[in-house]
C-alpha cells in the first residue's frame, strides 16, 4: 500500500538559480507559518513528528537546504554556508510571501535563524534554537569533522540502521534498533543503483577545510534582537556543540527566554522527547 502523506512538495529558485524544495504541511491561514530549519547534513524528514504534530493547528514548512533532500546541488561547493543558506531562506520568504513566522532551527538551521533575527527580526514572532548557540564547542566542531563530506553506503536498511547505530550510540543511549532505523531512513535515501547512500552532497564539507572558517562573525548581537520575542532554547545534556555556560548566558540576554536541557541526549535533540514538545508547545501558546 501507498504510503499515506498529509504534506504537499514544494518548490522555489535560490537567487543563483538552484531549485529548492520543502514540505508544507497544511494549517490555518490566519496564524505565522512554522518554518523549520536542518542541521548540516540532514533534510525535511527530520521533522516529520514535529510537522505532523502541528498540522491542522499550524502551517509548518520544512526546508531542504541546498545540496539535501530534493533540493539541487550547488555548482560551487564554497556556497554551502550560513550566509547563502540564510539568502535563500530569504528568497522563499519572498516568493512566499511570508511577513511574519515562527522559526525552529537544528544545528545550522538554528544558525540561519540567527541570522534571520539580525536582518528580518520584525518577521520572527518567535524562535526555538536547537542545541545550537553563537558560540560553537570546538570539540563538537572537530567531531563534526571526521565524518561530514565522507561517502557511506549500505545494502539494506538494517545495515544502515547498524551502522548509524555505531556512530551515535552515545548521542542516543537509548535508542532500540527501531529507532536507528527511523533515523536512517532519514538520514539515507536508496540511488540509483539500489545502494542506500547518505542525502546529502558530499561536497558540503569543502567550506570546513578552508583555514579560518573556524572563526565566524559575531553572534552574540543576533541573540540580542530576539529580545522581545518568545524564544525557546533546547539543549541535549551531553551536547558537545552548545555547552551549559553558552546557554544559559543566552537565557540572561532576551527577557522571557526559557531553556530546556534534555536529558542524556548528545547533539542534538529530535523536539520528540517530552521536555521539547512540552517546550515548543509552550513557546506556541505565546505566539
Amino acid at each position: 500500500m501507498a504510503e499515506r502523506r498529509n504534506y504537499s512538495d514544494g518548490f522555489w529558485w535560490s537567487r543563483d538559480g538552484i531549485r529548492l524544495h520543502y514540505r508544507e504541511y497544511a494549517g490555518p491561514a490566519d496564524k505565522p507559518p512554522v518554518l523549520c530549519f536542518p542541521g548540516l547534513t540532514r533534510n525535511a524528514r527530520d521533522y516529520e513528528a514535529l510537522a505532523e504534530r502541528l498540522a491542522g493547528q499550524w502551517r509548518v514548512l520544512c526546508v531542504e537546504f541546498r545540496g539535501r533532500g530534493e533540493s539541487g546541488y550547488a555548482k560551487d561547493p564554497m556556497s554551502y554556508v550560513p550566509l547563502t543558506y540564510f539568502q535563500d531562506v530569504e528568497a522563499l520568504l519572498e516568493e512566499l510571501k511570508v511577513d511574519r513566522f515562527v522559526a525552529v532551527g537544528t544545528s545550522l538551521g538554528g544558525l540561519v535563524t540567527m541570522l534571520l533575527a539580525a536582518t528580518e527580526r520584525d518577521k520572527l514572532a518567535g524562535v526555538v534554537l536547537n542545541d545550537v548557540g553563537p558560540e560553537i564547542n570546538p570539540a563538537g566542531l572537530a567531531r563534526i569533522r571526521t565524518y561530514v563530506g565522507k561517502a557511506v553506503w549500505y545494502p539494506t536498511w538494517m545495515h544502515a540502521a547498524r551502522g548509524v547505530a555505531e556512530g551515535n550510540a552515545d548521542v542516543y543511549p537509548d535508542y532500540g534498533i527501531e529507532d536507528w532505523l527511523r533515523m536512517a531512513k532519514r538520514l539515507y535515501r536508496v540511488n540509483s543503483s539500489g545502494r542506500i547512500v547518505l542525502d546529502y552532497d558530499m561536497k558540503i564539507a569543502e567550506p570546513f577545510r578552508v583555514p579560518g572558517n573556524e572563526t565566524g562573525p559575531d553572534m552574540w548581537p543576533t541573540i540580542d534582537a530576539m529580545n522581545g520575542r518568545p524564544l525557546l532554547i533546547v539543549r541535549g545534556e551531553r551536547s558537545d556543540i552548545l555547552s551549559e555556560d553558552t546557554a544559559e548566558r543566552m537565557v540572561a540576554r532576551v527577557q522571557g527566554a526559557e531553556l530546556v536541557t534534555v536529558p542524556g541526549i548528545g547533539h542534538a535533540p529530535t523536539l520528540e522527547e517530552p521536555e521539547a514538545v512540552a517546550g515548543i508547545e509552550r513557546l506556541l501558546a505565546k505566539i
